[in-house]
């Protein structure tokens, strides 16, 4: 089986899996919904297709040496004197030498392509939406519409996008797998991330991708990527209906809850992010211990970073 065989065969199988990956409730990384996402799989799956080339011809050495050696083939010559043979050390060492430097090179090269902080190249100017990972919801400010909304992020398709990304409590990791490319949202610090997805009318999935408490198993969010005029009156409907997102109304958001509900905010106090990136307003609590009990023990109730 040659090297472009073997690679058609890898990646029928894996676009296979990766089709059925939505119908077990996950999506997957190998499915691109985006330049960045199909770069990633690009990457897994030809890094996959080299390893290939050198593990099963090994497996399928090993079994015919085990069958051309075996004790009942009298007729197969055995030459154990190989000791000090610079030839076989030679290619002993050569070729998993020479297979990590090219799968390091493929590797290094395409990650460094996606570089997160590296801007998509498109005609049209970026998307900027600020994300604020807090216990345990994702809240995502439009600064450019001057909207905000918890557990819900809408994308034009076709149309580049800039997270900038911050958390208001403890580590978490910002992660909508079919775009691609996970990043930390980190308190007191500000991450960024250019994502696009390029198809409209899909249902995406995102999600936590590091444990923060209690509520982390139910930290996903919908991602909805929709045409460019459908975004505008998505944008427009959002600014007539639902509160201000000003700092009293964040901090009572900051608070610990579980299993939020898509919610919208019709406007947002613009210097709200920046107050949250740079910590002045108080960070969350994050996961907390509880009281000592009467028996003198203390219970838990989450992990913490």
């Amino acid at each position: 089986m040659g090297e472009r065989t073997l690679g058609r065969t890898v990646r029928r199988t894996l676009s296979a899996v990766a089709a059925l990956a939505p119908l077990a409730g996950c999506a997957s990384v190998l499915d691109g919904a985006g330049p960045v996402g199909r770069q990633t799989a690009t990457i897994m799956i030809d890094a996959t297709v080299i390893m290939l080339v050198i593990v099963v011809p090994t497996i399928v050495m090993a079994f015919w040496i085990g069958w051309r050696y075996r004790a009942s083939n009298t007729k197969a010559t055995y030459l154990p004197y190989w000791s000090f043979s610079g030839r076989i050390e030679a290619v002993t060492w050569a070729i998993p030498i020479l297979t990590i430097m090219f799968l390091g090179g493929v590797i290094w090269i395409g990650s460094e392509r996606l570089d997160p902080f590296r801007p998509l190249p498109s005609k049209t100017p970026p998307l900027q939406v600020q994300v604020v990972s807090l216990d345990w919801k994702w809240l995502f400010i439009y600064p450019q519409q001057g909207i905000a909304t918890v557990n819900q992020l809408v994308l034009p398709a076709g149309t580049p996008v800039t997270f900038k990304i911050t958390s208001s409590s403890v580590f978490n990791v910002f992660f909508v797998p079919r775009l691609g490319s996970m990043i930390y949202a980190m308190p007191g610090m500000v991450s960024q991330l250019n994502l696009q997805s390029d198809t409209p009318g899909q249902q995406l999935w995102g999600t936590s991708a590091q444990f923060s408490g209690d509520g982390f198993s139910d930290m996903q969010f919908p991602v909805k990527t929709v045409t460019s005029a459908d975004f505008a009156t998505w944008v427009a409907g959002a600014r007539g209906a639902g509160p201000v997102l000003d700092r009293p109304a964040y901090v009572a958001l900051m608070q610990q809850s579980q299993r939020n509900p898509p919610t919208t905010y019709r406007a947002v106090d613009p210097q709200l992010f920046q107050a949250i990136a740079t910590q002045k307003i108080p960070p969350g609590p994050g996961p907390q211990r509880e009281a000592p009990s009467h028996a003198g023990r203390e219970v838990s109730t989450g992990g913490s970073d």
